[in-house]
């Protein structure tokens, strides 16, 4: 009997079949979180390229004088920002959009309030400015949009909100065109 159970030991020690599996299920885990890390990666930066050009295209609105000689009005700048990231998520959760005029950049370079984005208290939200300016003058068009990623490991250095959300902001400061008013 010892003879067939060593015998047997033997066999099982040499046996092959099912190695793969076993080392498969050793490997996989490593290699699916490595694999989704870099496609949550790759999202995030395109969810911020696209913030980013919804900042430019919008801000453009002002610059020219578009906004100012068509009346847009807060909320309607808000849209046309919102029309491109809502893709992403709902704007009214996840969007604040901050612009503000100054005399100089002396100005500009003194103001140094944080933006402000939308898991900060309702009256702080409430009361961020839409100051589009006239011809000639100096405009900062800030936005924050918060983004919820599916890998919470993903941008540890990153500024996060209370629901742990990462914190993307796009700033385009400009002086105004002389647009005929």
């Amino acid at each position: 009997m010892r003879q067939g159970q060593t015998k047997r030991g033997q066999r099982f020690l040499k046996c092959r079949s099912g190695s793969s599996a076993v080392e498969f299920a050793l490997v996989a885990p490593i290699f699916f979180a490595l694999t989704f890390s870099i496609l949550e990666a790759g999202y995030f930066f395109f969810i911020e390229s696209a913030v980013e050009a919804a900042n430019a295209k919008a801000a453009r609105l002002i610059r020219t004088g578009q906004a100012q000689t068509n009346a847009i009005s807060r909320d309607a700048f808000f849209d046309e920002i919102c029309n491109v990231v809502k893709l992403f998520g709902d704007c009214n959760q996840r969007l604040t959009v901050d612009v503000a005029r100054f005399s100089t950049f002396a100005e500009l370079a003194a103001d140094v309030a944080a933006p402000v984005c939308r898991d900060a208290d309702p009256d702080q939200v409430d009361a961020i400015p839409y100051q589009a300016g006239g011809a000639r003058d100096i405009v900062r068009v800030r936005v924050c949009y918060m983004h919820k990623s599916f890998n919470p490991g993903l941008g540890l250095n990153l500024e996060k909100a209370k629901g742990g959300a990462v914190k993307m902001f796009s700033t385009t400061i400009f002086r105004n065109e002389p647009y005929d008013s």
